[in-house]
């Protein structure tokens, strides 16, 4: 289940995913007027699609006009079905440019309240605060609706699990139901009344699934998007109120991106590209120069952003582990898989001329060595997934560290090993599994060829004292799960993972 959830996914790209999602919604909303099963007449859901989406796009165009820059259209487009979902429908002209209002806010505040190419707050999320504050327009949260909650539910737990944003999810979920359901039952209501109640009439699903999941006001850590999670939750679920302003989920979130954009790294990169070279014949490494040095941690990732002609489903952005090391401040690297299927962003990157300039618009990831460097360690990469380890290596070696380390690598065959010579300057002891052939007389010093698949038998006989390693392992969901499965046949029973969900 999980393997074809995953391959569906990973076909494409979030900003596509939630689109659809927000398309289905809208579309079912429409419906449901038509047919009477929803508060708001046809007229009134249409006209405020159209002026929502349309002030949008005419705040994003405008800015991006004035300061000469590139407008992102599927962002924006939902940016605008978002603000149709959470705005009062209306079909007179003062509802209707109170809804347009906000479009235009929330367009412009991708470009005004934006950091160095970061968003600091949700812009959908300002858009309904501006129109609030300024009296043209208000939040009526109506997704929040039974009928609705089907697709709602649903779209929430694909975008939460396509991002592996599922614990962030728990901790809201956890704060806002707690306090939802409390408030109530201490009110008089049954706990199974008050828990239906919440889910079919306050817009927790909505919030949390397209909202709370912006990528682009997320913090970076795991931590840090937790205590993120249980704030904007609390601040929703309390219900509170300043003066005569009622402080209700859009307050609730923006107040979370402030608290977020003060917690991480906050600022989009301009690279440089400088040159690229062949790792296998399915992989390359791409680099790019850095005006001012990138702060990350090695085995972190980073969103780049490349708008280009052809684009397909999996849209223009993407994550990309890192291969460079920290230290390393004029450029920064990374590595991919390359086929003919490939997606049209890596077939831009690929063709990229010299000097072109893309975005780096996202830092982050918790994938990262454990602090103790007296911590033995066993890294498992399957292909590609190597990359991480590249940069975790770099940088161990960089900081003149001295640490156990046992690479574990299984690809197809021996011209599937990317950062060979990398790896044998690194003095990393390497352990290779391949199906393919093999002449393991070309095996560099300290490298070994274990067997074809990395089982719970051949594992703990390459390396006996694998229970007493910290284990790490990236590559496909689906290598994931099967190696996963394997070390706890051997013994292990705490693994850190970094899925390449798509490559």
């Amino acid at each position: 289940m999980t393997a074809a959830l995953d391959a569906l996914l990973g076909r494409v790209s979030m900003y596509r995913l939630v689109l659809a999602l927000l398309l289905a919604l809208a579309a079912e909303a429409l419906l449901l007027s038509v047919t009477g099963l929803l508060a708001y007449t046809p007229a009134e859901i249409a006209g405020s699609l159209v002026a929502s989406v349309g002030g949008t796009f005419i705040g994003t165009r405008l800015m991006a006009l004035i300061l000469r820059l590139r407008p992102h259209g599927d962002s924006s487009l939902i940016t605008g079905l978002i603000l149709f979902l959470i705005m009062f429908p209306s079909d007179t002209t003062a509802g209707l440019g109170g809804v347009l209002a906000a479009g235009v806010a929330a367009g412009a505040s991708k470009f005004l309240l934006a950091f160095r190419g970061r968003h600091i707050v949700n812009p959908a999320a300002m858009g309904a605060v501006v129109a609030t504050l300024s009296g043209v327009g208000a939040a009526a949260w109506w997704v929040a609706n039974p009928y609705l909650l089907p697709v709602v539910a649903l779209g929430a737990f694909l975008i939460l699990y396509r991002m592996r944003k599922m614990s962030m999810g728990a901790v809201f979920l956890v704060v806002a139901l707690g306090l939802l359901v409390t408030k109530l039952v201490l009110g008089g209501l049954a706990l199974g009344d008050g828990l239906q109640l919440v889910v079919t009439s306050y817009p927790v699903l909505f919030l949390l699934g397209f909202m709370l999941t912006e990528p682009l006001t997320l913090p970076p850590l795991r931590w840090q998007q937790w205590l993120y999670a249980g704030l904007v939750a609390a601040l929703f679920a309390l219900q509170l109120s300043i003066g005569p302003v009622f402080l209700g989920p859009e307050f609730a979130l923006v107040i979370g991106n402030v608290v977020a954009f003060l917690l991480g790294q906050r600022r989009g990169v301009r690279l440089i590209f400088s040159g690229s070279r062949q790792l296998t014949p399915t992989s390359t490494e791409l680099v790019f120069d850095t005006a001012r040095p990138v702060r990350f941690r090695a085995g972190q990732y980073m969103e780049l952003d490349l708008p280009h002609q052809g684009t397909d489903s999996r849209g223009s952005r993407r994550v990309f582990s890192i291969t460079s090391a920290p230290q390393r401040t004029d450029a920064v690297s990374f590595a991919l898989r390359t086929s003919e299927s490939g997606s049209s962003l890596k077939k831009a990157l690929l063709s990229l001329p010299g000097s072109a300039r893309i975005t780096g618009t996202v830092v982050g990831g918790d994938f990262l060595l454990p602090r103790d460097a007296a911590a033995p360690l066993l890294l498992v990469a399957g292909g590609i997934g190597v990359t991480p380890f590249i940069s975790q290596l770099r940088d161990v070696a960089a900081r003149g560290e001295e640490r156990d380390v046992v690479l574990v690598y299984v690809v197809r065959d021996d011209q599937d090993v990317a950062f060979r010579d990398e790896l044998q300057e690194l003095g990393t002891r390497v352990v290779l599994f391949s199906p393919g052939g093999f002449d393991a007389s070309t095996l560099p010093p300290g490298w070994t060829r274990a067997g074809a698949e990395p089982t719970a038998e051949l594992l703990l006989a390459a390396v006996p004292d694998l229970t007493e390693r910290t284990v790490l392992v990236s590559g496909s969901p689906h290598f994931i799960r099967e190696v996963r499965a394997q070390l706890r046949v051997a013994g292990v029973s705490r693994v850190r993972t970094d899925a390449f969900l798509g490559y």
